[in-house]
């Protein structure tokens, strides 16, 4: 039998909350066409006519997504020490544009706690970003009046069917901050990971249990414990983040 972890009012009033729930990008993002991809973190590209490395900030396997031809958006970067002069942030998959900027997922999350958008998180404060507890760092540590919450979230790129599925590559760290998460909610911490779909076309969110049935166990292992999943998605223009709201999660192993 199937269990979802979908906790959510009517759907007109998620759409009235999340009116104008958005994130300006304050950088400019470049046409490129993506040639190939020499290793996990560098990308080679054609950007006006020449060819151009650039630097891949999501070490997934993105086969699905990075094929010879397609086109892709750069960011031009200035630090002195970088190897690149670019990084690629985002790529389209027809007409669908998905971020592959790990690290916007947390400046998103963080910019929806600060502006109250996340309905399940809402009076949630920010206490401490890189919190750690044991042996592990999780993203946000989070209070509300008189008690707190250790958040972890994690970028969500591929999506199948409508179906985002989350890892796309076999993920050890990922397992084990679910576990971990698990076990500190029998500990009677509370405890969260937050699944960032980076695209607006998923309507449903699953482990991607083909590809590492490790983590999909672990994490409906760590849900069983009392860890709480919820699942948001994003719709990415060349401008800004915009908030789509929750999506429903179906955890359970396929039978």
């Amino acid at each position: 039998m199937i269990r979802e972890t979908f906790h959510t009012d009517s759907k007109i009033k998620q759409v009235l909350f999340n009116k104008k729930s958005e994130m300006k990008l304050n950088y400019r993002l470049l046409e490129a066409r993506f040639i190939d991809r020499p290793n996990r973190f560098l990308t080679r590209a054609e950007l006006n006519g020449k060819i151009v490395e650039s630097h891949l900030p999501d070490p997934g396997r993105l086969k699905e997504l990075l094929k010879p031809g397609v086109q892709i958006l750069l960011k031009q970067e200035n630090g002195e020490n970088r190897r690149t002069k670019y990084s690629t942030q985002a790529v389209y998959d027809g007409s669908t544009l998905i971020s592959l900027n790990t690290l916007l997922p947390n400046k998103f999350t963080a910019h929806l706690l600060t502006e109250g958008k996340i309905n399940f998180l809402k009076g949630w404060d920010i206490y401490k970003k890189e919190a750690t507890y044991g042996k592990h760092r999780f993203d946000f540590h989070l209070q509300k009046e008189d008690e707190f919450m250790f958040l972890e979230v994690k970028s969500v790129t591929l999506v199948e069917n409508d179906v985002a599925k989350f890892p796309d590559a076999i993920t050890e760290r990922g397992r084990s901050h679910v576990e971990h998460l698990g076990e500190m909610a029998l500990e009677g911490i509370r405890t969260m990971v937050l699944f960032v779909v980076q695209r607006h076309d998923a309507k449903l969110f699953q482990p991607q249990w083909e590809r590492d049935p490790k983590f999909g166990s672990a994490l409906f292992k760590a849900w069983q414990n009392g860890l709480e999943v919820r699942v948001i998605h994003l719709k990415m223009t060349r401008s800004e983040l915009q908030y789509l709201g929750e999506i429903p999660a179906e955890l359970n192993p396929e039978s």
